[in-house]
């Protein structure tokens, strides 16, 4: 799943019109000027929101046929994506979804095809795999190769997988170089090299448009302790997609935030975090309310793709949008 982290501090009211919190939890976050601070300034105008509502997509917006690759497709924040997808792109066009769980898959493609949009020419493809491992990577390449045809006008590569390593010792515990190289490979090489393999499938060619999306954390700016794997990971696809953004102009690539989403990724963090204070941070934000629905903070993601107004390379956080 993606980030977990974000920050937001008040508890939700029930009657407010946006669709997520406008304040983070006490922990460092970035302003919108990129300017680190610990605390808003005081004559700020203060807002809250229910992390419930969702946002309200324009009745005529949507985002083309599409080819759309999601990892970590089957469950969270992944799957919350694969639902609002299919309903913004165009019949004619193709899901490929990726998880470790076959079950939890066709579960979500039982879903997609239900729906209206199946209904209307919606292909959904399933690929069972560890992003992790190389014969995966070549699976979903082909499995991509096999769906697409020369109609489709886009194609989205969402790199959502992702794991939170273990948080239970601090970076003075990690001495087992397999563990390491474990954790980084699933987490960063992945991204890179299936990114780079679809890339290289549908190469840049006139009225074919190519979006990448790395699904990011808070984490890839702020140091957290007993995070080291987690932050390492996030801040190396950070870099990894801002480096892509400068060697592929035509390309749009997006980091995007998710924000603190209510997941089995924020169980782990409320029980196996070593550090402290950064545990009873994630236990109280989950107490007062202040976690978001992966459906909130998709449709979130669906705003800036249908804008489509972001600068490339850029990392966009859920409370900025």
């Amino acid at each position: 799943m993606g980030g977990t982290i974000c920050s937001g501090s008040t508890r939700p009211a029930a009657n407010q019109r946006s669709s997520l919190p406008t304040e983070r939890p006490a922990l460092p976050y970035k302003t919108r000027r990129g300017r680190q601070g610990g605390s808003r300034p005081r004559n700020r105008r203060r807002r809250t929101a229910d992390p419930n509502r969702l946002l309200t997509m324009p009745p005529a917006a949507d985002l083309g046929r599409a080819l759309c690759v999601i990892t970590g497709a089957s469950r969270g924040f992944g799957r919350a994506v694969a639902l609002d997808l299919c309903r913004l792109v165009r019949p004619g066009s193709a899901l490929v979804l990726v998880a470790r769980s076959g079950a939890d898959l066709r579960a979500v493609r039982a879903q997609l095809t239900e729906s209206e949009a199946g209904r209307t020419g919606l292909k959904v493809e399933l690929v069972e795999a560890d992003v992790g491992k190389e014969e995966s990577l070549e699976k979903i390449e082909r499995k991509s190769r096999e769906v697409f045809n020369d109609e489709m006008e886009k194609i989205i590569v969402i790199n959502n997988a992702a794991s939170l390593g273990d948080v239970s010792k601090f970076v003075t515990g990690f001495t087992d170089l397999a563990e390491v190289d474990a954790y980084l490979s699933l987490n960063v090489s992945s991204a890179m090299c299936l990114t780079a393999r679809l890339l290289q499938a549908f190469p840049p060619r006139a009225g074919l448009r190519r979006c990448v999306i790395n699904v990011s954390s808070l984490c890839a700016l702020k140091p957290f302790r007993s995070w080291s794997l987690y932050c390492s990971g996030k801040a190396a696809r950070d870099m990894m997609f801002k480096v892509l953004a400068e060697e592929e102009p035509e390309l749009r690539v997006l980091s995007y935030s998710p924000g603190p989403l209510d997941t089995g990724m924020q169980v782990e963090a409320r029980t196996k975090t070593a550090d402290p204070s950064i545990k009873k941070t994630f236990s109280n934000m989950f107490a007062q309310g202040q976690l978001l629905t992966c459906e909130a903070s998709s449709a979130k993601l669906m705003k800036l793709l249908l804008e489509d107004k972001f600068t490339s390379g850029d990392h966009v956080d859920v409370f900025d949008v």
